[in-house]
């Protein structure tokens, strides 16, 4: 269960390929960075395990490698570092 008060949990997906960027809203995750050996970063907030596993399924359903999901740990609520991900 959430509460009100907590943020929802910042993630970094990698997956094999560069993915074009039209499947930004449909994954829910605005930020994509290519890399140069050929992977996308995907940045987003994810309010809970629920809806983290809903955009795992997602992108199985696309059939794209998963390479790693990795949940960036904040400290406190930094504006600064909430606009970095919205």
């Amino acid at each position: 269960m959430s509460s009100p008060e907590m943020q929802p949990d910042k993630y970094e997906i990698r997956i094999q390929g560069h993915l074009a960027p039209c499947w930004s809203e449909w994954l829910g995750c605005p930020n994509f960075i290519h890399t140069t050996s050929g992977e996308t970063i995907l940045s987003c907030r994810v309010p809970d395990q629920a809806a983290l596993h809903g955009l795992l399924a997602k992108i199985r359903d696309m059939n794209l490698k998963l390479i790693s999901v990795t949940r960036i740990e904040t400290a406190g609520t930094d504006d600064e570092e909430q606009d970095a991900y919205d």
